[in-house]
């Protein structure tokens, strides 16, 4: 019988997160509700609602209006009972989010990137970032659930970053998740930037339920993070969605990946930037991202040169979304990520006609092309919303996530 126990204990944390999920979704509900709700017993619903009461993570929230019998009890998740804290790790900059319980953030900022600094030097920095806004913002360090962390891929889960760009060379099977836990003292979850960017974009609410979406990610490179009907298509190894590293041009120049005529070899922002500079643009030269900035800023204003360079890159990123909309057949493609926040106007048009025009299945649905509102922050913001996902809604693989809202707040650093 002994045997039966790892079973049973599994069952009260699926019961215990399936109705503290069901709260959270649902804002306030009753215990009767969620009973109907749930299919669980009125027995488990009651024990496990009084534990999430005895934890702090639920409040009854007074009396819903009488039907006739005995008011019921409503009940709501205490959103600052918690907290997640969310990093996007680039070598162009490193992005914080402070996320409560129920998903508002409360706390944003960046700090220059990795650099060609030492991987430890740079986990101390982060760490020693992280303690100084918690203190700051009053947030009692032990409500912090854990530490979401991304970075471009791809990612394995026990050493980092298994292959990356040249920029970030020193970072390939570094321990990342061990040197920031004991760095930190919290929980660590990885991931790719494209595939956090996309949990946090169903999470907020940008994309509706039961759809087949992509998130299209431009930071320095290009990704992409899929949503198959609120499940996470992974992959393998957890690195589905390279489409900077389909290969449009099998004569086209190296790309860093070790194959040649990547989309993000010939369209990416360095691609870009090194583009422009070839034919005599005058660029600041401080970074990557700064330069290509200064090309949005200037493609916006109509000079002719940037406009056409970033419309050629634009035309390569259609193919890119052509392709994931082809082998996936979904009905969304956001633009996310720091290069399409400041391009993203400049690209959307360009995608937006591709896909009309050439989309396989055009003749079924179109697919729907938009901005995210969240588009600088999205793959911090998405770090986070691993943290409170996993909290929240753990689930084994294929079960359904359960649509959140995550608030936008002014910034507080």
């Amino acid at each position: 019988m002994n045997s039966s126990q790892p079973g049973l204990g599994a069952a009260h944390a699926s019961s215990r997160s399936a109705i503290l999920d069901l709260i959270r979704a649902a804002g306030t509900i009753s215990r009767v509700e969620l009973t109907r709700v749930s299919g669980l017993t009125g027995a488990t619903v009651s024990t496990v609602v009084r534990k999430l009461i005895d934890d702090g993570l639920v409040v009854e929230a007074g009396r819903a209006e009488s039907t006739g019998g005995k008011p019921r009890m409503l009940l709501e998740l205490d959103p600052y009972a918690r907290f997640a804290v969310g990093v996007h790790l680039d070598h162009a900059g490193i992005t914080y989010v402070i996320a409560n319980l129920g998903g508002a953030i409360v706390a944003r900022w960046r700090r220059p990137g990795a650099g060609s600094d030492d991987p430890r030097v740079v986990v101390e920095r982060i760490a020693a970032e992280i303690r100084a806004t918690v203190a700051r913002i009053g947030v009692e360090p032990d409500r912090i659930l854990g530490l979401g962390v991304v970075s471009p891929g791809p990612i394995a889960a026990s050493t980092g970053m298994t292959l990356t760009p040249p920029v970030m060379q020193a970072w390939t099977e570094f321990p990342l998740a061990e040197a920031l836990e004991d760095a930190v003292g919290l929980p660590v979850l990885l991931d790719n930037d494209a595939t956090a960017a996309a949990i946090g974009e169903y999470w907020s609410g940008g994309v509706p339920t039961g759809t087949a979406f992509a998130a299209l990610y431009m930071g320095t490179g290009i990704g992409a993070g899929i949503i198959v009907d609120g499940t996470v298509y992974r992959g393998s190894s957890s690195n589905a969605g390279e489409v900077g590293h389909i290969c449009v041009d099998i004569d086209g120049p190296d790309c860093w990946c070790g194959s040649a005529g990547c989309v993000e070899a010939l369209a990416g922002p360095a691609a870009v930037v090194a583009q422009s500079r070839a034919v005599g643009v005058e660029l600041a030269g401080r970074s990557v991202s700064e330069d290509f900035a200064q090309l949005a800023r200037a493609a916006s204003r109509g000079e002719e040169t940037p406009l056409a360079l970033l419309e050629r890159s634009a035309r390569y990123v259609a193919v890119a979304a052509q392709t994931l909309a082809n082998v996936l057949d979904v009905a969304h493609v956001v633009l996310t990520g720091p290069s399409f926040a400041l391009a993203g106007s400049l690209y959307l048009p360009v995608l937006e006609e591709r896909l009309a025009r050439s989309f396989f299945a055009r003749g079924s649905h179109a697919v729907r092309v938009g901005i995210s509102s969240n588009a600088p922050e999205a793959a911090a913001v998405g770090a986070a919303a691993l943290v409170l996902q996993a909290e929240l809604a753990p689930r084994r693989a294929g079960m359904r996530m359960v649509l959140d809202t995550i608030e936008a707040t002014p910034a507080t650093a």
